[in-house]
């Protein structure tokens, strides 16, 4: 039987279009069960019936003709309780209706499993049989099995001809979304443009030659030629991103220099092999290992060592890389995006980025944050090879794809552009205002940052300071641990920009999603391993470098402070402290003149917030880190786009743990802040202000919305609307109650950026 499974999955996987695959499915089912019908209804969304789409066994003229309506029948009965009903003789069932059409009257056995896919049912798959019995449990097991593993590829097959804008039954549909990641707020509507690797390096022969020197003479001017195409990448991208984000394509150089992958390519050639099967080898080497570690982040390298080593074997193929012709309006959309592929698009006229697989996390969505392009990341379901030349609107706000949109949609997305337009002139007039409440209760409301570029914008935006800067940054952006002098030197021009303004600099926050390539970290659970501030005691070495380069930094700004990330327990901020104080003190005997800073800690597991007073009277100020204390309360990876759904900091126990640890850390006369992207929504820090913070920290574009909303509300219709939502038990009921005070408080235009969770 499992063999039979096998069998039928592989053919229907292989099948041209979705009919095929419902044909095929159907006629091997039969045989398999050795019954007299199979048949497959498919719901049709638009039209609200489940559509008889394929069938062995009944009259082929009532295929895609009958229907039955939603919960009608025994096939409607299946699909309501999404559960199996297995009958011995189905026409005594008062739920059955026949349909004379199919001339199904002649049979008595009945077995329908639903179909499922990412928790709604596509269809049902019935089994009908002329004798009185019951359908076995190896038999129900056998097509419950069967519909389990085939719900994906019916599922894929369905959204193919979405793209083309006809469901399942053949009616024309618009209006189609399919789910990923937020990598960049926004919304932009254009014309997809499909990029793909430019050669294929797994399908490259082995091959032999004997005119070595030849042969490494050619390799050395391809790869020389893919050099120039990274050099003249930084050069045109010079105008969108600050000279330390460009520093990614001098790391794609150096990956490519003869004391790196060129060398070992080199070697192999050396060996005999062609050049192009020398580089696949290396290549291929280095992608396994690559993709056999856990974490995303050096994945994600593997795409850009596969991307860079792709370029080259174009060369080496002396095939012209394929530049598209890219639209006024272009979507850039690829399975992978890498940053070169994203910088081969003239800037004005790129509109939106979807990449199907990456996360939140990756260079392109890094890059993508820092240039404002409206972008979707991890948009798996997606049948990308579909897409090229065709309309698509990118919601960034949402993290969704539409495809095929409809004209009153388009017309609602323009004006959702036209209203951010309207709006950000409108909030710019907001930036030298001082943040508090109508009654004058004042809020500090600070960025988020890991790049200079950032600095300087969040500055124009009114930020009263950096809440959070994040110092892994340039160590993902390097291929080294950057020295203590080259520390400093990052670290001062952040420090000076912002003088006098505060900055709170964390430190290294490596693991989970964030891993260096030259400091691999493999675990089998990386979000619960080794990560943070538990990485950094275990190499003081590291820690203690960075802290006497903050420290150096910020000699005469005195505007320095430092967090410590990832805190469990009360011996960690110990070991800490008593580090940053031995570097301190080195610094003072070293000649050095400065003051101590402040240290806090980050609230950012359950453990620690049950534990912030003890924590605030071992520190100077403590701030939450909304983005991973959500995931770890929820036990939800938001980066994750088959559960990002459930991520919500609007959920009931994550508004009753900030609101524990802003009442402990006050107990103790030290201020809190929150940084992540729960403070930087409108609706959200109305509850956050409510509950008595004393500084949010955001992206910086966040900002003016932010500002807005807390002006437009006094200080008391923040706390009446917190007492209401406190005491809801589902999250959607607090958005609703959180939106309906944003509407009477007249800053509706705002209600949009609630969109991001």
């Amino acid at each position: 039987m499992l063999e039979r499974l096998r069998s039928i999955v592989q053919e229907v996987s292989a099948a041209k279009d979705l009919q095929s695959a419902l044909d095929i499915i159907v006629n091997r089912v039969r045989d398999a069960l050795d019954t007299h019908v199979c048949s497959i209804y498919l719901l049709d969304q638009d039209f609200h019936c489940h559509v008889l789409m394929a069938s062995e066994g009944l009259n082929q003229e009532a295929v895609g003709r009958v229907s039955l309506e939603l919960g009608e029948g025994l096939v409607g009965l299946v699909a309501k309780h999404a559960e199996p009903v297995n009958l011995r003789d189905a026409p005594r069932h008062r739920n059955f209706c026949l349909l004379e059409e199919t001339g199904e009257e002649d049979f008595h056995a009945f077995l329908g499993v639903p179909i499922i896919h990412h928790r709604s049912v596509l269809g049902v798959l019935v089994v009908q049989h002329g004798d009185l019995r019951r359908f076995d449990e190896g038999e129900e097991a056998f097509l419950v099995t069967l519909s389990a593993q085939l719900a994906g590829v019916i599922a894929h097959a369905e959204a193919t001809g979405a793209i083309e804008g006809v469901s399942p039954s053949g009616h024309r549909i618009f209006d189609t979304a399919f789910a990923g990641v937020s990598g960049c707020a926004g919304v932009a509507i254009g014309t997809s443009v499909v990029v793909y690797p430019h050669a294929d390096l797994s399908r490259v022969p082995e091959r032999m030659i004997e005119d070595v020197e030849a042969e490494i003479d050619f390799f050395n001017s391809c790869l020389n030629a893919v050099r120039g195409e990274m050099r003249e990448f930084n050069e045109r991208l010079a105008g969108q991103l600050a000279e330390e984000e460009r520093q990614l394509f001098d790391a794609y150089v150096r990956i490519l220099d003869d004391d790196a992958l060129g060398n070992e390519v080199v070697a192999r050639i050396r060996m005999g092999h062609w050049a192009q099967g020398a580089l696949a080898w290396v290549a291929g080497e280095h992608l396994r290992a690559f993709e056999r570690m856990e974490d995303e982040y050096l994945r994600e390298r593997a795409v850009d060592i596969k991307d860079l080593c792709a370029r080259v074997l174009a060369h080496l193929q002396q095939e012209k890389p394929d530049k598209p012709e890219y639209p006024e309006d272009t979507i850039l959309v690829g399975e992978e995006l890498t940053a070169s592929m994203l910088a081969e698009v003239p800037k004005d006229k790129l509109r939106g980025l979807i990449s199907v697989k990456g996360s939140g996390n990756s260079h392109v969505a890094i890059l993508a944050r820092t240039m404002g392009t409206p972008t979707v990341m991890g948009a798996v379901d997606l049948p990308f090879h579909q897409l090229d030349g065709k309309q698509l609107i990118v919601d960034g706000y949402k993290g969704e794809v539409v495809t095929n949109p409809s004209a009153h949609l388009l017309e609602q997305f323009r004006a959702t552009i036209r209203e951010e337009e309207e709006l950000n002139r409108d909030l710019a007039g907001l930036r030298d205002l001082p943040c508090e409440t109508a009654d004058r209760h004042r809020v500090s409301l600070q960025v988020n940052t890991g790049l200079m570029s950032d600095v300087l914008r969040s500055l124009d935006q009114g930020a009263e300071g950096i809440g959070l800067f994040r110092t892994e940054v340039p160590f993902l952006l390097a291929e080294r641990f950057p020295g203590e002098q080259e520390q400093t030197e990052i670290y001062r021009e952040q420090l000076d920009t912002c003088a006098p303004k505060p900055v709170t600099m964390r430190t290294l926050d490596i693991g989970g999603d964030k891993a260096l390539s030259y400091f691999p970290i493999e675990e089998a659970n990386p979000f619960l391993g080794w990560r943070g501030i538990r990485v950094t005691l275990d190499h003081p070495e590291i820690f203690t470098a960075q802290v006497r380069a903050m420290m150096r930094a910020g000699i005469g700004l005195e505007n320095l402070q430092i967090m410590l990330p990832m805190v469990s327990n009360l011996r960690e901020v110990e070991a800490a402290v008593g580090l940053i104080r031995k570097s301190y003190h080195e610094l003072l005997q070293e000649g050095e003149e400065l003051p101590f800073p402040p240290i806090g800690v980050m609230i950012e597991l359950p453990a620690a917030v049950y534990q912030t007073r003890a924590l605030a009277r071992m520190v100077d100020f403590v701030s939450i880190g909304s983005n991973d204390l959500t995931q770890y309360l929820l036990a939800v990876d938001r980066n994750n786009p088959r559960v990002a759904n459930l991520f919500s900091s609007f959920h009931p126990a994550v508004l009753s743990a900030l609101q524990f640890v802003v009442d402990q850390a006050h107990a103790e006369s030290k201020p809190v802040s929150i940084c992540g992207e729960m403070a930087g929504n409108p609706g959200a820090a109305v509850l956050l202000v409510a509950m008595g913070f004393d500084i949010l920290s955001m992206n910086a574009s966040a900002l003016p919305r932010v500002k807005s909303v807390i002006r437009s509300m006094t200080l008391k219709a923040c706390r009446d609307l917190l007492r209401k939502v406190i005491q809801m038990d589902d999250e959607q009921m607090i958005r609703n109650a959180v939106d309906m005070a944003l509407y009477e408080a007249g800053v509706d235009r705002l209600l949009r950026s609630q969109r991001v969770n």
